[in-house]
């Protein structure tokens, strides 16, 4: 498995900081589980930068990119969704969602693959309902949308731009790689800033 990061400029360098960080680390990992390489995939392989300043290149564009179903597609937010050199990026996701691949998309990412309809026939949430509906004229999923901070369907995770540790909790579940009380623990640590959740953290690695 490896997380294939679709890289872009704007991009919300946090909105997938936990993720990766957990992913590529394997810190918590269960026993016998190897931590996750991070690829880069871009529109091209020029180089992006990121609303934090940080400058990327990427590994691999989006006309090469070659997935095996155990494989993540991550996207993350940015301000450029909506340019047209991300709708390839958005057309691949909508094609892997449809067969059951697994893809996670964060803030303006959902919109992206709500303008491509890809959100149309699966449960799914964003930064709001009205957002959607404003900036995606062609949207259909208002039926299937959910008023949730993060939500898992499938193989889709979906989240609000205000909820990066609600995604990162769902996508780590959606690829199993913590044990259940393992993830509980972080998340609640990381939430909650209480050291008895440090513990049963570490405790949990026993």
């Amino acid at each position: 498995m490896k997380t294939y990061l679709y890289v872009l400029d704007t991009m919300a360098d946090w909105e997938a900081g936990y993720l990766l960080a957990e992913l590529n680390s394997g810190r918590f990992f269960r026993k016998g589980t190897s931590p996750v390489r991070t690829v880069l995939v871009g529109s091209s392989l020029n180089e992006v930068s990121t609303m934090g300043g940080i400058r990327l290149t990427p590994d691999v564009s989006i006309d090469s990119l070659k997935m095996t179903a155990e494989d993540l597609l991550l996207l993350p937010g940015a301000d450029t969704w909506m340019d047209e050199a991300q709708r390839p990026v958005l057309l691949a996701a909508k094609e892997r969602i449809a067969e059951g691949g697994k893809v996670a998309a964060i803030c303006g990412a959902t919109i992206g693959l709500a303008a491509v309809g890809a959100l149309d026939g699966v449960a799914h949430t964003s930064n709001a309902l009205d957002v959607l509906k404003m900036l995606c004229p062609g949207y259909a999923g208002e039926s299937l949308y959910r008023n949730a901070p993060a939500v898992t369907a499938g193989s889709l995770v979906t989240a609000s731009g205000f909820a990066p540790l609600e995604f990162s909790r769902e996508v780590l579940a959606l690829v199993d790689v913590f044990k259940p009380e393992t993830l509980d623990a972080w998340y609640n640590l990381n939430v909650k800033k209480e050291a008895g959740y440090y513990f049963a953290l570490m405790e949990s690695m026993v």
